[in-house]
């Protein structure tokens, strides 16, 4: 067992909700938790979220910022409204401080950026107190992190590389050069 697997192992609590309306994401976020102990339900939507919380209210929360039919901290807060214990981490695709602000003020222990490691995200759950938690051992390299930028402004323009372009403020022929290229380790 890792270290992070005896620290889940001796919570008395292992309830989690994951909510990301990413549904690969989710998939792939919601076993690599399980592996680690977790007891995991997953949402895709605030609806999700929200009927999942009637049901049973988590120790745990990993829940996305933006998402189609609205915005994760609405969950935050119906957490932290019946149960102020629980340590919730948002995900986002868009990094800026004034969400990182926004989910800190409404509950949230931590705010990572997409995509996020598992053991990233379980270290930011777990971490005492107001203790920050530990950066990540094998950090994205800047390469990494510009491609999977540029991954996900193009699922979003589903495949358009015109309009991928366009949003990302480069000529398209340079973006089909970056997505003809693997992604850098």
């Amino acid at each position: 067992m890792s270290v992070i697997e005896d620290r889940v192992a001796a919570l008395h609590d292992k309830t989690l909700l994951l909510l990301d309306d990413d549904q690969a994401l989710r998939t792939r976020m919601g076993r690599a938790l399980e592996s680690r102990g977790f007891e995991v339900t997953t949402a895709g939507s605030l609806a999700e979220a929200t009927d999942a919380l009637k049901t049973a209210l988590p120790a745990y929360a990993v829940l996305d910022m933006r998402l189609e039919d609205g915005n994760g901290l609405k969950i935050v807060e119906a957490i932290r409204e019946r149960r102020e214990d629980a340590r919730i981490v948002m995900l986002t695709g868009y990094g800026a401080i004034a969400t990182a602000v926004a989910a800190v003020k409404a509950g949230a222990v931590d705010y990572l950026s997409k995509p996020a490691d598992a053991d990233d995200v379980v270290k930011a759950l777990l971490a005492i107190g107001d203790a920050s938690p530990e950066p990540p051992e094998n950090p994205m390299s800047a390469d990494r992190v510009r491609w999977e930028h540029i991954q996900r402004v193009y699922e979003l323009c589903d495949h358009n590389v015109s309009e991928t372009a366009r949003r990302l403020g480069m000529h398209r022929r340079t973006l089909q050069r970056i997505l003809a290229k693997r992604a850098p380790r």
